[in-house]
Order: structure tokens, then sequence, then C-alpha cells
């Protein structure tokens, strides 16, 4: 295997382990738990389900540390076609690592008033079921301001791609209209949230953009005979 070709197979498999993390993370286990507008569902599934609640939260905190060595192999990858545009991916990529910790700690937050421990019996039950809820729409607005690096990075991270070469320049573009979709996702989701739900299934599309890009990198790796100018 070549060195450039390790390269990308090394940042394709962090990519499938940050993917399947994070749709457990955010989707599977929100779709089984919360219940829109009904805190004490919510807050009994948490209960019912805290095995469950706190497996999420460990593998959200070690998604996001994946995440770190993702975009560290993707820098090694890319570096040699614009190292100043590689630093700019590189920074954007890691900047919503910290957000993901800190909505962990939301989790967590959510997870004490579900179970009701001693100390919390000043709160009533349902100012309990109040703060779990409370501490998961924090989570998700962590998420919907996350969505703005989740787009910028994948701005240098498109064009990198279109001029590598060795990659295809359609995934380039691909990523690159992915970086609007998100941007499209946070502005809505904070200025228009009546239409956060409509705008999420016009950009679902071009938000595949990361999924074809992972896969060729884990199965295809990289082209080297294509890096010659």
């Amino acid at each position: 295997m070549s060195s450039l070709s390790g390269k990308a197979r090394v940042a394709g498999l962090l990519y499938l382990a940050v993917t399947i993390v994070g749709a457990f993370s955010l989707m599977y286990v929100p779709g089984l738990i919360y219940v829109p507008g009904d805190a004490a569902a919510t807050a009994h599934n948490i209960a019912s389900h805290e095995a469950l609640f706190r497996t999420n939260i460990f593998l959200e905190i070690w998604g996001a540390t994946l995440e770190i060595f993702l975009v560290l192999a993707l820098y090694r990858l890319l570096a040699v076609v614009n190292r100043s545009l590689a630093i700019v991916m590189l920074v954007l990529g890691l900047m919503d690592v910290p957000i993901f910790f800190v909505n962990s700690l939301n989790d967590v937050g959510a997870l004490l008033f579900a179970r009701g421990a001693d100390f919390l019996s000043a709160f009533a039950e349902p100012q309990r079921e109040a703060m779990v809820m409370l501490f998961l729409r924090l989570h998700h607005y962590g998420e919907v301001v996350n969505e703005v690096f989740w787009g910028l990075w994948l701005l240098p991270f498109g064009m990198l791609v279109y001029k590598s070469r060795f990659l295809p320049r359609l995934l380039g573009v691909w990523l690159m209209l992915n970086c609007f979709a998100y941007l499209a996702q946070n502005v809505t989701g904070i200025l228009l949230p009546q239409y956060a739900s409509v705008v999420n299934n016009i950009s679902l599309p071009l938000q595949f953009g990361e999924v074809a890009i992972m896969l060729w990198l884990l199965l295809l790796g990289a082209n080297e005979r294509l890096t010659a100018p």
C-alpha cells in the first residue's frame, strides 16, 4: 500500500468510527429517548434506559476525541496539496470538539434530574422533569451551534479534495455544497426554527457528501498516479 493511499485509508477508518458514533448519539438515542412536548415521558425514558443513556454520554465524549485524530489524519493527507488551506481546515475541524464535551455535561444534567437523586429532593417531580427537558434542549442548541463548524470546515476540506488530483473532484464539490447545507440549518435553527425541519429535509442529500468521501478514502484510498501536474 502506498504511503499516500495508506494515509487516506487511515483517515477513512477514523471517519467511519466518527460516523458510527455520531449516528448512534445524534440520531438513534435521541429518537428512542426524547418525546417532543412531553417532559414526563422523556424523563421516564432516560430513567428506564439509564445504561443506554450513559453509554451515549461515553460515546459522545470518545466520538469527539476520535474527531481530533480524524482531522489530524486528513491534515496529514491533504497538506501536500496546500498547507495553508489545510491549516484552515484543521482549525475549523477542531472547533466543534469543545462543544461536544460541554454537551456531554448537558446530558449528565438531564440524567441527574431524571434519576431524582436525594440531593434533588427540594425539587418537585414536575420541576425535575422540566429540568430534564431544559438540559436536553440545551444539548439540541449545542448541536445547532456546532452546525457552523460542521459546515465551515467542509469548505477548505472540499477545496483541498478538488485541488488534490488524487481524489475525485466531484467529492470536493459535494463537500463544499455540504458546507452550505449545514450553515443553512444553523441559520434556520437559530432564527427561523419553524422552518428547521423543512430545511433539514432539503439539506439531507447534500450531507451525504461526507459519507461519500469517507467510503472513498476507506475503500479506494488515493490515486497517486494523478498527483503529477
